[in-house]
């Protein structure tokens, strides 16, 4: 038991070092008072727009995962995936270390369901993976809007069917279960990933940046990719990180650019606590009293 548990608080430090130097390069490169005062005057109704169609994204995002728990027979009520779904969230942005949220729902699923860990943990895995999928999609197209044709942009968007295809023999072949949810997921992997962009699209507007839209939208883009990646806490470091290095590469001021992440990320905090509420309040365990 003190092996796993001084591994957990391992990586739980690690994280924090990393989220800790990724905000301090950030600080560096930035001037705080712009950045500050670009915020200060962000327009209140494009910023709940935002809020909106972010929590819009993670609707989508949790019926797709139940597109995933139906394949394997697991009949969740939509209203308590919906209640899971967010109570997994706050546990991914929180309680970055040890248990994380999608393993905190297989555990809580498989015990009260006696479903198999591994066919849970195959759909959480491809709910990820479709997630990735769709920003994959959206960026291929983004860098061809941005290029043009130039830095090999034609073949990004050609290589998306074939990349598709590849993906589909991926899951018939290791997920033989799943392969009849594969076009829903997939559809809505995009859809999610679409809303988010929308979502960066209203930032932008709150923060009155009129121009350089596909610029921003793709650099937004692949700071949710480097976001995925469990290096940070709730990719807070990371994201920054890339927007202070794509808007140095497109020629955009750094202050401001950051500040898309940053209310993003705030968004994804003020969105994510509503799973607090059943942290205290076992949505499963009302279930079983019922």
């Amino acid at each position: 038991m003190a092996a796993p548990r001084f591994n957990n608080v391992l990586k739980l430090l690690l994280k924090i070092a990393i989220t800790a130097v990724c905000i301090w390069y950030v600080s560096r490169k930035i001037n705080w008072s712009v950045s500050l005062q670009t915020v200060a005057r962000s327009n209140a109704g494009w910023l709940l727009l935002a809020v909106l169609l972010f929590v819009a994204s993670k609707l989508v995002s949790a019926i797709r995962l139940n597109t995933y728990f139906h394949n394997i027979q697991l009949r969740l009520p939509q209203k308590l995936n919906m209640q899971l779904y967010w109570l997994g969230m706050y546990y991914n942005l929180f309680l970055p270390g040890g248990i994380g949220g999608d393993a905190y729902k297989v555990i809580l699923l498989s015990k009260h369901y006696q479903q198999p860990a591994k066919q849970l943990t195959a759909a959480v895995l491809l709910d990820r993976i479709s997630g990735v999928v769709g920003l994959g999609i959206l960026a291929a197209i983004y860098y061809y809007a941005i290029y043009q044709g130039q830095y090999y942009s034609t073949w990004l968007p050609i290589l998306v069917v074939p990349g598709v295809a590849a993906y589909y023999l991926f899951v018939k072949w290791l997920f033989p279960s799943f392969i009849k949810g594969f076009w829903p997921t997939l559809w809505m992997g995009i859809a999610v990933q679409a809303l988010q962009v929308l979502c960066a699209y209203a930032i932008m507007q709150a923060l009155h940046l009129d121009a350089h839209y596909t610029a921003y939208i793709f650099i937004f883009l692949l700071s949710s990719i480097v976001a995925i990646l469990p290096f940070t806490i709730g990719g807070l470091g990371a994201r920054e990180l890339v927007f202070v290095w794509g808007s140095k590469q497109f020629l955009l001021n750094q202050s401001e650019s950051v500040c898309i992440s940053i209310l993003f990320y705030l968004i994804t905090v003020v969105v994510s606590l509503v799973g607090l509420t059943w942290v205290y309040r076992n949505p499963l365990k009302q279930t079983a009293e019922k």
